[in-house]
């Protein structure tokens, strides 16, 4: 199981001891209540809310929601070390609890994973 963002979601979802509403398709799906953020060095929080969770714990989507608390849809994308999540315009990859949030091409803030 790959350690970082997909291993902070399910801890946190199970320390809280919130379940799921459904199970599809090896897949849980639910409004699990914890959401996660991105903490990034440009001043703003960007919190993660999960929308789908597979059951050996990886995060498969999510929504980002950005400043204007409008939420962007994004996906994990495999990846042979680390993990990156993207959608339309926006991207962000990392090991563990970093991660580089992508708001730009050429122009990566630095973040920090954490639970709020």
């Amino acid at each position: 199981m790959r350690i970082g963002l997909v291993a902070l979601g399910l801890a946190a979802w199970v320390g809280l001891g919130l379940g799921t509403t459904a199970q599809a398709g090896g897949v849980l799906i639910g409004q699990p209540g914890v959401v996660l953020a991105l903490a990034c060095e440009n001043g703003h929080t960007y919190p993660i809310r999960p929308r789908a969770v597979a059951i050996d714990g990886d995060l498969v989507t999510a929504y980002l929601v950005m400043v204007h608390g409008r939420g962007i849809h994004v996906r994990l994308i495999p990846m042979g070390f680390g993990y990156r999540y993207a959608g339309p315009g926006i991207w962000f990859d990392g090991l563990r609890g970093d991660a580089l949030l992508y708001l730009s091409k050429y122009n990566p803030v630095p973040c920090h994973v954490v639970a709020a």
